[in-house]
């Protein structure tokens, strides 16, 4: 920032609103939109999902739990943080991520806290990301995955997470950002 002062708010304004396309996993609405300088945007889509969480856990042993899964938009299989969708009846995304580890890994307990809030496209897309750090985790379960989920549970040093991330290995991008703050807030390199 140049200066310390704060800019006022400068909001769109929203002259009209549809749903163009509304399903489970994918709901897509149309605006017109007025700038504050009074310029019109005639078809302004905006693409809107349910809260994501993700989780950096760690095992009471300092080895950090990956999941490996096909994905099929980029069409390969990639390592990523254990993930998940906010489900209505989750009381918070800490829930949320706790139960996400749980189901996929087997894995719980330890010492949670949040550790950051972004957006994946805050430009198109309505949803916020909330990744928790878990600490000291241990099996507390077997894993009890829904039938949609083909994924391998590994747990890797932080040498290997490292070289995943300085290899270009990690292509969920939120999964990507989250891990290289914890690197270097950690002072790992």
């Amino acid at each position: 920032m140049e200066n310390n002062v704060k800019e006022p708010a400068r909001l769109w304004k929203v002259l009209k609103s549809e749903y163009i396309y509304r399903d489970a996993w994918l709901t897509a609405q149309k605006d017109t939109v007025e700038l504050p300088n009074g310029n019109r945007i005639p078809n302004y889509y905006i693409l809107e999902y349910p809260d994501w969480v993700h989780t950096i856990a760690i095992t009471k042993e300092g080895k950090f739990i990956f999941i490996r899964q096909y994905r099929h938009g980029i069409q390969e299989v990639r390592y990523e943080l254990c993930a998940g969708v906010c489900d209505a009846s989750d009381a918070s995304p800490l829930e949320t991520a706790q139960r996400e580890l749980s189901e996929e890994t087997g894995y719980g307990g330890g010492v949670w806290k949040e550790y950051m809030k972004c957006c994946a496209n805050p430009s198109t897309m309505n949803n916020w990301t909330y990744t928790f750090v878990a600490t000291d985790v241990e099996p507390i379960s077997a894993p009890h995955r829904e039938p949609t989920e083909d994924l391998s549970v590994h747990f890797l040093t932080r040498e290997e997470v490292i070289e995943l991330l300085q290899q270009d290995e990690i292509k969920q991008s939120l999964h990507a950002a989250a891990l290289w703050k914890y690197v270097a807030e950690n002072h790992l390199i």
